[in-house]
């Protein structure tokens, strides 16, 4: 009978494992035929579209997008710059707010954390918040203008509140009656058991860094300043116009690769933060389940 159940769980297993395994190389094959895409020519994917191996194997379209490599580097400088800054910076504000609104004896943390939570429902728009940042706080082609606005989020808070409150209480008080501060017991205690929502919220404000493009189509205008996203944007809808009738007649033999371009400017711009998920990987589940229960 043991022989058999070991068998079975043994058969179990290895099924198991197949199984994920499949799914695992269906879940790359998308980004692997974005690879695929960025080395093959223009005519060849308007032809056949897109195939796991390049018949015609080239580099136009990263010669496209590297075209000019200072600008690049200046845009990636940028966006790296405001990834890390705004990371760090709204990873320390927005647990000093879960902090404050996970403690009990915190006198008007139910009203707070209501204002919090009313902004999720209601917003003013675009025109009052363009407004609000050009006009009276003067941050027109700015950083803080990419910077601030995202830094802090209501949901994000109320995910840092709700997994700060599964912290033991005794630890807090145990810390109090050693006479620790209130900054100390958030510094030296929570903080460190909060790893796993921190990782959590982390990777939420890194990837809205790293992938925003708008804010820089609203609010930046000098090109020195431009993000990797909003750069790349640019590149893109240069080569859509040069595809249009008018431009073609200008140059009949350049034809700007669009299709693979696309491709291309995807990996150069997935490429750098993609690598950050595994390294925060076993805190993302643990810190999104338990920052997501109510209490």
């Amino acid at each position: 009978m043991k022989i058999r159940t070991e068998r079975s769980t043994l058969l179990f297993n290895i099924v198991g494992y197949v199984v994920i395994s499949i799914l695992s190389l269906l879940c790359l094959l998308p980004f692997w035929l974005i690879i695929s895409g960025s080395f093959s020519s223009e005519a060849e994917i308007v032809r056949d579209g897109f195939k796991i191996f390049p018949s015609e194997f080239t580099f136009s379209a990263y010669q496209s997008v590297f075209s000019n490599p200072q600008q690049i580097f200046k845009a990636y400088l940028v966006s790296i710059s405001l990834t890390a800054v705004g990371t760090l910076l709204g990873l320390f504000f927005i647990s000093m707010a879960g902090y404050v609104l996970s403690r009990k004896d915190f006198k008007y943390r139910n009203s707070l954390a209501f204002f919090i939570y009313f902004t999720t429902l209601f917003s003013g728009g675009m025109i009052p918040w363009y407004i609000l940042i050009v006009k009276y706080l003067d941050w027109k082609d700015s950083y803080l203008a990419l910077l601030v606005p995202m830094m802090i989020g209501a949901w994000n808070i109320i995910l840092m509140k709700n997994f700060m409150k599964s912290i033991p209480e005794s630890i807090v008080e145990s810390a109090k009656i050693d006479g620790a501060g209130e900054f100390t017991i958030y510094s030296k205690l929570v903080l460190p058991l909060s790893t796993p929502g921190l990782a959590t919220i982390g990777l939420f404000l890194g990837l809205a860094y790293w992938n925003d493009w708008f804010s820089a189509n609203i609010f930046i205008t000098t090109e020195a300043k431009y993000p990797l996203q909003f750069l790349l944007y640019k590149i893109l809808a240069s080569a859509a116009v040069l595809k249009t009738s008018v431009a073609a007649n200008l140059s009949a033999d350049f034809k700007p690769p669009t299709e693979s371009l696309k491709m291309a400017v995807a990996i150069v711009v997935t490429g750098p933060i993609i690598f950050l998920y595994p390294f925060l990987q076993r805190y993302f589940v643990k810190g999104l389940t338990i920052g997501a229960v109510k209490g």
